[in-house]
């Protein structure tokens, strides 16, 4: 009996020195990994905002009445569809075309910019609005001079003459000289025309690049 009792000694001594190291890593681990995260506040800050002697049901209906009032998609639709059917329509134009307040036109044009749905271009002070990938850039700054019916009377009748000078062009349009020199100046910056002097007379033709695409343009364009 006495010969056991020094190796069960030794055995407890032996656990006991395991447990205590395994309890001393475990302490330094567990204090390694431990990262202390913000308090969450949203439901103080939630309750904070509820009156005490509001009811839920009461907030709610009071969040409610203070937004304004959600546009239904289908009118997203109407604003999308306006646009492919009149390439290069300026924002009021599809507010007066549809019948709708500013306010709706700019939410649902700015939803459907966002996904990509629609893009414009910058005319003067208007934006022009078209559908993505409907048109390249120079249509679209084309279509958007197009809508201007002085411009859309120049083209229609340089279209339809291999060349005309200027003094014929003002009179076929019942234009000042000067009106139609501001006129033609602009296309010429666009490069939808081409000019031609000799000596005092000035005659103006299509840009030969154009002239494949511009007439079914002008006919788009069309009121």
């Amino acid at each position: 009996m006495k010969t056991w009792r020094p190796l069960l000694a030794l055995v407890m001594s032996l656990v006991i020195a395991f447990s205590l190291v395994a309890s001393i890593q475990f302490t330094k681990n567990d204090s390694l990994s431990f990262s202390p995260s913000p308090p969450d506040l949203s439901s103080h800050f939630r309750l904070l905002m509820v009156p005490a002697f509001s009811s839920q049901p009461f907030f709610e209906d009071a969040l409610k009445e203070a937004q304004p009032p959600l546009i239904t998609n289908s009118t997203r639709a109407q604003v999308y569809d306006f646009i492919v059917a009149n390439p290069g329509v300026h924002f009021r134009g599809i507010c007066t075309g549809l019948s709708i307040a500013i306010g709706a036109a700019e939410f649902h044009l700015g939803v459907l910019r966002k996904a990509g749905l629609i893009s414009f271009v910058k005319d003067g002070k208007y934006k022009r609005f078209f559908a993505s990938k409907t048109f390249s850039t120079r249509d679209m700054k084309l279509i958007s001079l197009l809508r201007h019916e002085t411009v859309r009377e120049i083209l229609k009748k340089l279209s339809s003459e291999n060349r005309i000078s200027h003094s014929a062009l003002a009179s076929c349009l019942s234009m000042t000289s000067q009106g139609l020199t501001w006129q033609m100046n602009r296309l010429k910056e666009e490069r939808v025309i081409e000019e031609k002097v000799d000596g005092i007379k000035v005659t103006y033709s299509i840009n030969q690049i154009l002239l494949q695409d511009l007439p079914k343009l002008i006919l788009m364009c069309e009121p």
